[in-house]
């Protein structure tokens, strides 16, 4: 902890935090390159009654995610009740809401906000355009125009005295238990992907992605604990930290912090990544229909991302680490959107459009 402590005190309390930002980006940008972690892709081979390669590698993140956040906390190397998620007002409604906009756009656009990021860095431009779209349209939903809508759904149905609610508590289990749920899900997972004759390196890069939600929480918690200005306790996740990145290139003196160098980490590690595996390469869209149907994708994740208090990642896996209850509720509407979304318009309409 002394070298930590000096370490940070070299650099500077703001420059360390961009820089715990950019190693997590970057073991997250690598793992989820290698794994093509993708929640879109989980939840479409799901919904098509197939328990695959891709629900196995989310299902293996989202436990490996929970496995290291819950022995962390049991190792007192975290403490999920400082995350600021965990902090503030959690909104019941802006899970609903926002969770099944956000489901229905990741299906829309062919990928949740961090798989545009992970793509976007493999030259894929179709992801570099609705990527964009989804940060400005954060932006807009956290300062600009449409905050004050978000703000109003958000506050339809909120948890009580201004904090969000541990799930486990809520159902009266022991803390513990966190733990031995992780570990069940991943038992769980393994099962899947033996079954789905997954590569041994796919296995390792999707536990990859997991463990970089676990050392988002441990960095910034471990911060947070020495450092003498406020800082949040934080991990991987991009409808924020989208909109704030944009926002750190257009302001005239900007502030360091974990967020950005999240965003740059995960684009430079999934960038080197495809070129060590030589699957850089500049791909467009597929002819204007896919265009405006990506286009519109990405708006519905950015408003719904915002509102739901998370992107794929940020409620779906590093929310749900911690057990934060509204991200689990998102998360729920987040799969119930895309399956929704994909029985609807890619499975019965391309049955309408071939007859």
């Amino acid at each position: 902890m002394e070298s930590f402590i000096a370490f940070v005190e070299w650099i500077g309390e703001d420059r360390a935090g961009a820089l715990f930002g950019l190693l997590t980006g970057m073991v997250f940008g690598i793992a989820a390159q290698r794994s093509s972690f993708c929640l879109r892709a989980a939840t479409v081979e799901f919904a098509r009654g197939i328990l695959g390669g891709k629900v196995g590698v989310w299902l293996l993140t989202f436990s490996t995610a929970m496995v290291w956040v819950q022995g962390a906390q049991w190792l007192g190397l975290f403490d999920a009740r400082d995350a600021r998620m965990m902090g503030v007002a959690g909104s019941w409604s802006g899970a609903v809401i926002g969770g099944l906009m956000f489901g229905v756009g990741m299906v829309l656009a062919r990928g949740c906000s961090g798989r545009l990021l992970v793509l976007a860095a493999t030259g894929n431009l179709r992801s570099v355009v609705s990527g964009l779209i989804f940060a400005v349209v954060a932006q807009m939903s956290l300062h600009g125009w449409l905050a004050p809508f978000r703000s109003w759904l958000a506050g339809l149905w909120t948890t009580p005295n201004g904090q969000n609610l541990n799930l486990l508590t809520l159902i009266g289990l022991p803390d513990e238990a966190g733990l031995v749920l992780g570990l069940i899900l991943a038992l769980v997972a393994i099962g899947v992907a033996v079954r789905a004759k997954m590569p041994v390196g796919t296995l390792v890069f999707a536990s990859g992605v997991g463990f970089a939600v676990a050392m988002g929480w441990v960095l910034t918690w471990t911060l947070a604990e020495i450092a003498w200005e406020p800082v949040n306790v934080t991990s991987a996740t991009f409808t924020g930290p989208s909109a704030n990145t944009l926002m750190f290139f257009l302001e005239p003196s900007p502030a360091l912090n974990f967020d950005i160098g999240l965003v740059p980490g995960v684009f430079l590690g999934a960038f080197l990544s495809a070129l060590v595996r030589r699957e850089f390469r500049f791909q467009g869209f597929e002819g204007e229909a896919n265009m405006r149907r990506s286009m519109f994708g990405a708006v519905l994740m950015g408003f719904g991302g915002m509102l739901a208090g998370g992107c794929a990642i940020g409620a779906g896996v590093t929310g749900g680490s911690i057990f934060a209850a509204t991200a689990w509720l998102a998360l729920f509407c987040f799969w119930l959107g895309a399956m929704a979304t994909d029985l609807l318009v890619d499975q019965r309409g391309g049955r309408l459009a071939a007859t």
